[in-house]
């Protein structure tokens, strides 16, 4: 038995017969890392001795009898931006290269307490600000499937883990397709949550009304049993609401979509993409139509705002929550200043990327002065509308269906076109703006690389969008 080739409810399960034990299943884990992590670089950081410690205590807590949570034994990863208690969170900057956490992020916290094991921390784009795990300083991740390409962004270390059999399971977030689009280029089930289903507190922000803490998993039943473990009201993070489990036993019984209506916004499908995509995203619509959905075409008018609203909303947030990356209280300090102004410009200079630099300068301008009202507070008054406008088609649709991305996963330094730029915010970032609920599931292949299939849902909606998922899923193999 190939430890490592199991999905992770499998593991529990053979962890609960006494089939295997959770030592052998973290050191199954640790010997794949150790066999292509050079090659991959997931990680950032390697719990190894802490992830052996917590496999003995689950061994000794099943041989006494005792209760397990719904994680039990399982090595999961968590992306860098996500506070570890006692483990280095760098956020893949030189800024916080030696930062320790001295708190574990609520997420971290319900892993923990459901006996779920952080074996380390994945790689990321700096400070989430990017799309292909390139802008790392600790050095890119390569796709598992194709090393020559990017695995995705900002989760991308958390993708590739999961795709490499590094883990089962892992964290991620995502501001405007972080999760999902890493996902899609590695073959994964990724889901961004709806905003406040899952908690915030110790989460690196980008943009605090965007971002949102998620999973990635190599199926849905894999994914739904991580959602649950770290959904649910924090009071530490006022956003958050009360939310019941998914119950996976009944979505999984359920063998038709019949009467489930699907809209199909006619803005995506006019959007630039790979012909094999728009192909295999016309052989899912079949697929749907099979299981008994019924699929209309709409309008949201506002989509094609939808670039310009969001790339002001997260730059005016990012120059205002990186203004704390100060080099007084953590993170990177220059050692040579004569005055407290010469100490805050260097310590940025030394310790930020040029792209988050870049992106610090755009937001500062479009706050100051009257640019604020001109830009940001116009901006929110558009996103305003591209919520009222997605209230009125979850009135009468359940889920939209879209590509993940409009193309495969890119190679390692190739730049793209602004068309396919704008095209991908188009299919990724509305979820984020309008807070709603997404799961990518993977669609299509093309010269044997995967693509997503992105599923989206109103918002506390969940079930929706899993239920559609899994019966795609089942169809789709």
């Amino acid at each position: 038995m190939n430890i490592v080739e199991l999905k992770a409810y499998e593991m529990k399960e053979r962890l609960l017969k006494k089939e295997i034990s959770s030592r052998e299943i973290i050191k199954a884990h640790l010997d794949r890392i150790k066999e292509v992590e050079g090659e991959i670089n997931a990680f950032i950081t390697i719990d190894e001795e802490g992830a052996l410690s917590s496999a003995d205590d689950i061994d000794k807590r099943l041989k006494n009898g005792e209760e397990l949570g719904c994680l039990a034994g399982l090595p999961i990863g968590i992306k860098d931006n996500i506070m570890t208690k006692d483990i280095r969170t760098t956020a893949g900057s030189k800024m916080l290269e030696n930062f320790i956490s001295p708190y574990d992020a609520t997420v971290v916290e319900r892993i923990r307490k459901n006996h779920g094991i952080v074996l380390g921390k994945t790689n990321m784009d700096e400070f989430s600000m990017g799309g292909t795990t390139e802008t790392s300083y600790f050095g890119n991740t390569k796709n598992p499937l194709d090393n020559t390409r990017t695995a995705g962004g900002s989760s991308g270390g958390s993708a590739a883990a999961v795709a490499a059999r590094e883990i089962p399971l892992a964290l991620g977030s995502d501001t405007g397709g972080s999760i999902r689009k890493p996902a899609g280029y590695c073959g994964l089930v990724g889901i961004k949550p709806t905003y406040g289903l899952v908690s915030r507190y110790g989460l690196i922000p980008l943009s605090n009304t965007l971002d949102q803490v998620g999973v990635l998993g190599r199926d849905v039943k894999d994914a739904v049993l991580m959602l649950n473990t770290i959904s649910g009201k924090d009071t530490r993070d006022m956003s958050t609401v009360d939310s019941s489990l998914l119950n996976m036993e009944k979505i999984e019984s359920v063998d038709s979509l019949k009467g489930m209506k699907i809209g199909l916004p006619k803005e995506f499908m006019m959007a630039e993409m790979d012909p094999k995509v728009r192909e295999g995203m016309e052989k899912s619509l079949e697929i749907f139509k099979n299981l008994g959905a019924d699929i209309e075409e709409i309008s949201i008018p506002s989509l094609k705002y939808i670039w310009e609203i969001y790339h002001i909303i997260v730059s005016g947030d990012i120059s205002s929550n990186m203004a704390r990356f100060d080099g007084i209280r953590y993170g990177h300090r220059a050692e040579e200043y004569d005055t407290l102004d010469e100490l805050y410009i260097n310590s940025r200079t030394e310790g930020f990327g040029e792209g988050v630099k870049r992106r610090i300068l755009f937001g500062t301008y479009l706050l100051s002065g009257h640019r604020g009202k001109e830009y940001y507070e116009k901006a929110l008054r558009a996103r305003a509308k591209v919520i009222e406008e997605f209230n009125d088609v979850f009135s009468k649709f359940d889920i939209l269906v879209s590509p993940t991305s409009p193309d495969f996963s890119p190679k390692l330094g190739e730049e793209r076109s602004e068309i396919y730029k704008k095209s991908e915010s188009l299919f990724q970032v509305p979820v984020n703006i309008a807070g709603l609920c997404a799961i990518s599931v993977p669609m299509t292949y093309g010269d044997g690389l995967p693509m997503g299939l992105q599923i989206i849902g109103d918002r506390f909606k969940e079930e929706n969008i899993i239920k559609a998922a899994f019966g795609y899923e089942g169809m789709a193999r």
